[in-house]
């Protein structure tokens, strides 16, 4: 029996039962083109039901740079296929070209890009001072022709720089259009399924941060790696946002070089620059994001309000949670803030997204509308209660010991979090309230500042 066609749209990718002139889902013109057989079939690879063994051994490989196999849960997966995404220029194809030469001096890589000619990428791992005996180099934005290749030489790893600009012929759609990035992805995936290839994907993001095309693409793959990067600053921070196998959101740190990028392998150094001399509103926190506890700096800002509201603005934290402990100061500790505009600023950039900032930040505040400095070798952390009490976050031992291999001296952490035995060289003050944190370190505040 004959199958009736359905018509795809090349715009959105979407399937109806039958041909108009509109798509009924994007609203573009003369986008619909008929397709046998109804629903692309995914194509059979032969494979038959196995029974579950237990792993032999590690098959991972090295990318040749730990802070990038940190984020990969320990390494390459064979078979895996990985999306890279990020601005541009912010040093996706630079870093993949460092990996796939380090990979290439040991195992057959191919490098295929549809934005750069052989002298281009030549050029560059030319002023990168990279090489590979075994990494070839591929110009072609045609897919097919690129799997082609890869089995032809039998790579191990295969880099696709960029996946919206590779094209496949049977597709009725331009490079880019959200059917090929879909067909694109699937085809790749089925490649390093069936030969145990490792395939890295590179993505472009849109304006508002995520992975041009739809979102499927992040599903059809086993890691989803984010790029980021602060304005004018070298620094790049490489985000594990899926990770099939591995933690999700880990952190890799590396620093743009005229070299390329290289590691930084103590990352709290980039956010613990401070002045020189010790000032008013400043407090270094250890904050945990991923699977490493990251020392960072705090500030704060307290102005007596000129006209109109009061303004509460925070950079790299939530700005309701600091209203919050503005109320929670006022109400169990006497120090009001109603009459002041209030700034809160995580310093190097980074997004903090737990609770451990909560004390942190109300000493610093304290410490700005009194205009007297923290003690340049104290480290804070801990939640704050809606009723004013002091609770406990996870990891306390680890966050201590991070803080006294950076020549901290003094800890104020929540009484919950005290160790049994506390790090040599570190004397900790465990608080119950916020009032308690706030009499350690001021010796007494006035009631009503």
């Amino acid at each position: 029996m004959k199958s009736s066609p359905v018509f795809v749209c090349s715009a959105c990718a979407v399937q109806v039962p039958k041909w108009a002139g509109q798509c009924p889902q994007c609203g573009e013109w003369n986008t619909l083109g008929a397709r046998e057989g109804g629903a692309a079939r995914s194509g059979a690879t032969g494979a038959r039901p196995q029974p579950l063994k237990p792993q032999s051994g590690e098959t991972r490989f090295g990318s040749g740079l730990s802070e990038l196999d940190r984020v990969l849960g320990g390494g390459i997966v064979p078979g895996a296929v990985i999306l890279l995404g990020g601005e541009p220029g912010i040093g996706k194809s630079t870093l993949l070209l460092q990996v796939a030469a380090r990979v290439g001096a040991q195992l057959p890589v191919l490098y295929a890009s549809g934005e750069e000619s052989i002298e281009q990428i030549t050029s560059r791992a030319r002023r990168l001072g990279v090489t590979g005996s075994s990494l070839r180099l591929v110009a072609e934005t045609d897919l097919d022709a690129v799997l082609e290749h890869a089995a032809a030489h039998g790579v191990r790893l295969l880099v696709v720089d960029s996946i919206q600009t590779t094209a496949l012929g049977d597709v009725a759609a331009s490079a880019g259009a959200m059917s090929q990035l879909r067909e694109c992805t699937a085809r790749l995936v089925r490649f390093g399924k069936t030969t145990g290839t490792a395939v890295v994907i590179v993505g472009h993001v849109t304006k508002e941060g995520a992975i041009a095309g739809p979102r499927v693409l992040e599903h059809l793959v086993d890691t989803v790696l984010y790029f980021e990067s602060e304005t004018s600053s070298r620094y790049r921070i490489v985000r594990t946002v899926k990770n099939r196998f591995g933690a999700a959101h880990e952190l890799g740190f590396f620093a743009m070089t005229g070299a390329g990028l290289a590691e930084v392998k103590n990352p709290s150094a980039i956010f613990l620059a401070r002045a020189p001399e010790p000032a008013a509103g400043s407090v270094v926190t250890v904050t945990r994001d991923g699977g490493r506890p990251l020392l960072i700096e705090l500030q704060a800002l307290v102005d007596r309000m000129r006209f109109g509201a009061p303004r509460r603005i925070a950079q790299g934290l939530d700005s309701n949670r600091v209203a919050m402990l503005l109320a929670v100061l006022n109400r169990h500790a006497g120090v009001s803030l109603q009459e002041h505009d209030v700034f809160v600023n995580a310093v190097g950039g980074m997004q903090i997204t737990e609770t451990a900032w909560d004390l942190p930040v109300v000493l610093a505040l304290a410490s700005s509308l009194l205009d007297k400095p923290l003690p340049t070798r104290l480290v804070v952390f801990g939640e704050i209660g809606l009723t004013g009490e002091v609770r406990p976050v996870p990891y306390g031992e680890e966050r201590l010991r991070e803080a006294r291999a950076q020549g901290f001296e003094t800890a104020i952490i929540p009484k919950d979090n005290s160790p049994r035995q506390a790090p040599d060289g570190l004397k900790v003050v465990p608080v119950s309230r916020v009032d308690a944190a706030l009499a350690a370190v001021f010796e007494q505040v006035p009631r009503g500042l």
